[in-house]
């Protein structure tokens, strides 16, 4: 197996050392930048007579940001893969990062040694993704539960009647309970929905929400 070049961006001095005393010892690894920004890297491979092949780069970095960083490192470095290591596990960062052009997305959860396999993989021209990153991912492509569904029959009943124009108490005559009742179940239909007005409920209905 040849030497995969890597690079290393991240700010943290004692993850810095770690990253680089743990790729020192692996002679399949040579580690041929590390910077402490976007800006100084950038700078710094300019010099360099072995250019990297694969970057780790955090996202909360001195100067830019990894994630504003990724366009101007692809830039300069066309055919580089970029391995996010970082912990920022949101969803948003995630897909920035990703549609700016990472490869893969690391939690700094994640042991050296799987590190170090996110690398192998990505060399061979794979991606690689923490667990919890990859279920995070998995979980906004899945199909979305309907969420009517999590309604009881009563609870769209008077849904329907708000829908309507009905007040409380008109809702209340019509299916024979009491006013206390039909508040009590719009609270829980708020719950269930994730919305906390009435209009936000009528919207849904309009825009076939429920």
């Amino acid at each position: 197996m040849s030497t995969i070049n890597l690079g290393i961006i991240e700010d943290d001095a004692l993850i810095q050392e770690s990253l680089n005393d743990f790729f020192d010892a692996q002679s399949e690894i040579d580690c041929v930048q590390i910077s402490s920004s976007v800006e100084d890297f950038l700078t710094s491979i300019k010099s360099l007579e072995t250019l990297p092949e694969i970057i780790l780069l955090d996202i909360n970095l001195l100067g830019m940001s990894g994630i504003k960083g990724i366009p101007l490192l692809l830039n300069e470095l066309p055919k580089v893969d970029i391995i996010m290591l970082t912990t920022f596990e949101d969803n948003d960062s995630i897909y920035k990062a990703l549609c700016a052009g990472a490869c893969s997305y690391l939690s700094k959860k994640t042991p050296l040694k799987k590190i170090k396999e996110a690398i192998e993989v990505v060399s061979k021209g794979g991606s690689y993704m923490s667990p919890s990153i990859a279920r995070k991912i998995v979980n906004t492509f899945a199909p979305k539960q309907h969420k009517s569904n999590l309604l009881t029959p009563r609870q769209k009943e008077i849904v329907a009647g708000i829908v309507d124009g009905k007040s409380y108490k008109m809702i209340a005559s019509d299916l024979f309970v009491s006013i206390d009742t039909v508040r009590t179940h719009i609270k829980n239909i708020y719950k269930t929905l994730e919305i906390n007005s009435k209009a936000e409920l009528i919207r849904k209905s309009y825009d076939n929400e429920l």
